[in-house]
């Protein structure tokens, strides 16, 4: 038997390594790829263009029929007193500041209005930040062993637990806003502020008495009032219910955001249909510190739309793609129509008579 017989008998022994002769394997599956021409891309720009120019005008309007005045109270004066409440916090660490600012609402503020307040340069999206929390406790399940996530905010200095630990919990936004209309105080509701799901699923109260259950923790290091009584008016709102905390708790993506803070009580007959173009007056509790890392504070008082909120961020997108659409579709339009026009004089200019070997 010769060598050549041989190896042709081991190799067919040996389990093959190509593929089965199926369509995936041997890639015999149809395809379809498109054939990029004058023809099929110029259409496309423009039938984009025409269409989100116009949809981006809608959104903008809707936008626009949300009224919406802002107040920035970052440096606003203490009552009786020549500096400002930023200074005073400066020197007096914990302490809190009154102040007052004006507001002027140039038209009515007809439906639904909504108190905000807003913070910038404010980096609630940090990777740490965001994880400093512990879920189980505020699922009202307390533990004397917080998550480790929370340090170096889990423990009080002589090794008390701390509830609610983490950074964003400690980190509460605490300001007192409050309206008033000729030194009659406006009502406004705390409840009704968070997110349904996050009340029932996300935060819980520990069952039985809360302050037994709380007893053996410590409130947060920057805390003013412990977490028992952040709402002395309605007991509901209080612990890991407490709505502006869960509020707080729901952290921003982007380091300019707002929050919402109250909703207008509109059981009164006088704020039935809203707010009323005039002058109020806003009072504020001045306790939070934004200075120090180059922020601000603001009072937002806005209606809605059929959207939702003021933000024409949406509309304007629509409308810059549609022209950028529009505009690029013009120009590729141009070049193709020229340089058509070229290859055609080309053709014509041709000699007839040429010969070709």
């Amino acid at each position: 038997m010769s060598t050549q017989n041989v190896g042709n008998e081991e190799n067919a022994g040996s389990k093959s390594k190509r593929p089965s002769d199926s369509a995936f394997k041997q890639q015999r599956l149809p395809a379809w790829q498109p054939v990029l021409t004058a023809r099929t891309v110029l259409p496309t720009f423009f039938v984009i263009g025409i269409l989100f120019i116009p949809i981006g005008v809608v959104l903008l309007h809707f936008s626009n029929t949300a009224n919406e005045v802002i107040v920035d109270y970052t440096q606003c004066k203490q009552i009786g007193g020549s500096q400002t409440c930023a200074d005073f916090l400066k020197n007096h660490t914990g302490g809190s500041c009154l102040c007052e600012e004006n507001v002027h609402l140039p038209v009515d503020f007809n439906g639904d209005v909504y108190m905000y307040y807003g913070l910038t340069n404010y980096y609630q999206n940090h990777r740490r930040y965001v994880k400093s929390r512990d879920d189980e406790q505020l699922l009202g399940r307390l533990s004397l062993t917080p998550n480790s996530d929370c340090t170096p905010f889990a423990y009080t200095d002589d090794g008390t637990p701390i509830a609610p630990c983490g950074a964003i919990a400690n980190s509460l936004f605490n300001d007192s806003l409050t309206l008033s209309l000729n030194n009659e105080p406006i009502k406004l509701f705390n409840t009704g502020i968070a997110w349904p799901s996050d009340k029932r699923v996300k935060f819980r109260n520990p069952e039985g008495n809360l302050s037994k259950a709380l007893e053996g923790f410590a409130r947060p290091l920057f805390w003013q009032i412990g977490l028992a009584d952040l709402d002395p008016l309605n007991p509901d709102n209080n612990g890991f219910q407490n709505e502006d905390l869960i509020v707080w708790m729901r952290t921003a993506a982007l380091p300019s955001f707002r929050k919402l803070y109250r909703r207008l009580n509109q059981t009164v007959p006088e704020y039935a249909k809203g707010l009323k173009a005039g002058n109020y007056t806003l009072h504020i509790k001045y306790n939070y510190p934004v200075v120090s890392f180059d922020g601000t504070k603001r009072m937002i008082l806005s209606t809605t739309s059929v959207l939702g909120g003021k933000n024409p961020f949406l509309g304007i997108a629509y409308i810059v793609v549609g022209a950028i659409c529009v505009t690029l579709g013009l120009a590729l339009l141009f070049i193709h129509m020229r340089c058509s026009r070229s290859s055609n004089m080309e053709m014509i200019n041709v000699n007839p008579h040429t010969q070709y070997s």
